[in-house]
């Protein structure tokens, strides 16, 4: 928690106020989660160097799994993405913030089960703290650009001679060999030079991205693997090691049977497709008459299915339509007979018409239908939190269920440098006068 700018007297109410709201949110968090111990990561402690998304999400998965993940965050600015906004969670009354839009959800999304500490890897006495960290910590995730950290002494080779046990995840946009290592990378960028791009949008339109940065979790989803893999494997050496993931790697590798056909069929790829498939009609979406669904004749029992929920059995036995192959060679005039009937009913009209017939469907929802979904809130993948200083909020849970550990969000996206102090005493033993040093020459916060 940033304190050191405040005169003392509203300093000490301010202080009262956060502290008072801080514990009324860990009381309501203890009444309701599980045992952190059953957890499988419990004991695991990971020191939280990166900022944005594809790092941060990594590290939030294995707070998720237990983890005491503790991040690092600039005493001043914090991650990047606390100031991407709008949308901001507004700060309640007489939370003893300063005035400012909020906390942006953008960081809400990707930070929750994480302590903040707030300190400055510029400052000497900064890096001397983090090096102690890095000491009692078993893993470090960063992802700054190659070499980038040896000016500071947060690289590799020496943290591993400070501590030999240490798994020290780098991500980057290129990795941290090859002729584009020394890039900046973002999700977009790797999304269009890798593949991605190219393949996604309508049939005869330019590429467009991913509606959500994909890449970037993807690379978070590869980056969490691997570091639980290399925890095994130091449980069989007792030594640690230097995870290299790259977005553009993680890009390529999830071109999937795509990559697959192109490397085996030696040619060029068949380009977009939209929400159809390349190789099977009817399978994509259809306009309704207020909105879309989609709709998978995945093979010719199928199709019949359709064709008699649609009210034309007859299309089932027409030459042109009888089988996938000619499907595939007549698709337009198909789907343009197909959206002729859709667009007869609403898209709930369809949704009951087709319940329980054995045929792949859905609607096509927007974000807000989404999560308010019931299949949704029967997983419980919407939950309610109490955010230490905007109160009440709902996030997206952890989404793989166990059967006996419950991974579940234990404690809310922190505030900046909330757990400053906790962490430099509990961890580190230091006293409130040399925290107060540190925080007066800007190293902490």
């Amino acid at each position: 928690m940033s304190i050191s700018f405040l005169r003392p007297a509203r300093q000490a109410s301010n202080l009262c106020r956060q502290y008072a709201s801080f514990n009324r949110a860990s009381r309501r968090h203890l009444a309701t989660a599980p045992d952190p111990s059953s957890l499988p990561l419990a004991g695991i402690k990971v020191l939280d160097m990166t900022r944005v998304l594809a790092g941060p999400y990594c590290t939030q998965i294995l707070g998720d799994l237990g983890a005491e993940v503790i991040k690092i965050e600039h005493p001043v600015r914090g991650d990047d993405t606390r100031a991407w906004g709008p949308p901001y969670a507004t700060h309640s009354e007489g939370d003893g913030k300063p005035a400012g839009p909020g906390e942006a959800a953008y960081f809400l999304a990707a930070n929750r089960n994480k302590k903040s500490l707030g300190v400055s890897f510029a400052h000497p006495s900064g890096v001397e703290i983090l090096h102690r960290l890095a000491k009692e910590c078993d893993v470090l995730v960063e992802n700054y650009l190659p070499k980038s950290l040896q000016k500071y002494g947060m690289d590799y080779e020496t943290l591993s001679k400070i501590n030999p046990q240490l798994i020290y995840a780098s991500i980057t946009g290129y990795g941290q060999t090859g002729p584009y290592s020394n890039r900046p990378g973002y999700d977009v960028m790797v999304e269009a030079e890798f593949g991605l791009m190219h393949i996604t949008g309508e049939r005869d339109r330019p590429p467009v991205k991913v509606g959500v940065a994909v890449t970037d979790l993807t690379t978070g989803l590869y980056t969490s693997n691997a570091i639980m893999a290399a925890l095994i494997a130091r449980g069989k050496t007792g030594r640690g090691q230097h995870i290299d993931a790259a977005l553009s790697d993680c890009q390529v590798a999830t071109l999937a049977n795509i990559a697959s056909s192109a490397l085996i069929s030696g040619k060029k790829d068949s380009g977009r497709w939209g929400t159809a498939h390349p190789s099977i009609v009817p399978y994509k979406g259809f306009k309704t008459a207020d909105g879309d669904i989609l709709l998978g004749g995945g093979n010719d029992k199928l199709y019949g299915i359709l064709c008699q929920k649609l009210g034309k059995p007859e299309w089932a036995t027409d030459e042109r339509f009888n089988t996938n192959g000619v499907r595939v060679k007549n698709r337009e005039l198909l789907e343009d007979m197909i959206e002729t009937e859709t667009k007869r009913r609403t898209t709930q009209e369809w949704l009951d018409l087709l319940e329980g017939c054995g045929m792949p469907y859905a609607a096509i929802n927007d974000i807000q239908t989404t999560l308010n979904h019931e299949h949704v809130k029967a997983r419980n993948m919407v939950v309610e939190v109490d955010h230490p200083t905007c109160g009440p909020m709902k996030l997206v849970n952890t989404p793989v269920k166990y059967s006996d550990s419950k991974p579940s969000i234990r404690s809310p996206p922190p505030t900046l440098g909330q757990h400053t102090d906790e962490i430099l005493k509990d961890m580190l033993g230091m006293s409130d006068a040399d925290i107060e040093s540190l925080k007066g020459e800007g190293a902490a916060a």
